[in-house]
């Protein structure tokens, strides 16, 4: 059974929700860098026909460049959350999770869901995620678990 938890966080990193079409190039830079060069993502694996229906999250640093993103398929889904290496622990990503559970509980969404990389899985449970299941599987070559979270 999963936890209904409400997270508060300070955070002052900008997050903004773009537009797939308009910022196509920025979001696949950031998840080139990081799944497909750093991660050996293959190719296509990273880029489906999901990111033209899903919202997109782009995080900027002090000097307004974007270091991370993620998105939101209409569905309630996380995915493609990635934070340049460079500025991950520094509140990026959380900034993003963030920004994506406030938009899911303004849609009245009752659940996020989202499959985390095992070496994750610490940072999503931070924000009130469990596991849904102990299975572990492979995801682009990559072991993860499904884990959500209940939303108020």
């Amino acid at each position: 059974m999963l936890n209904k938890i409400v997270i508060k966080m300070r955070c002052n990193h900008l997050v903004r929700v773009v537009d797939w079409e308009t910022e196509t190039l920025t979001l696949r830079n950031i998840r080139t860098t990081v799944f497909i060069r750093e991660q050996q993502v293959p190719v296509d694996l990273e880029w489906d026909e999901f990111d033209i229906i899903s919202m997109h999250f782009l995080v900027f640093n002090n000097h307004r460049e974007a270091v991370g993103t993620a998105r939101l398929l209409p569905d309630g889904h996380i995915g493609r959350m990635a934070v340049l290496k460079e500025w991950r622990g520094k509140g990026y990503g959380s900034a993003i999770l963030k920004k994506i559970l406030e938009e899911l509980r303004g849609r009245h969404m009752q659940k996020a869901m989202l499959n985390a990389q095992i070496s994750a899985v610490k940072f999503y449970e931070r924000f009130g995620f469990q596991q849904v299941s102990g299975k572990k599987f492979l995801e682009a070559g990559i072991p993860h678990v499904k884990m959500a979270i209940l939303l108020e």
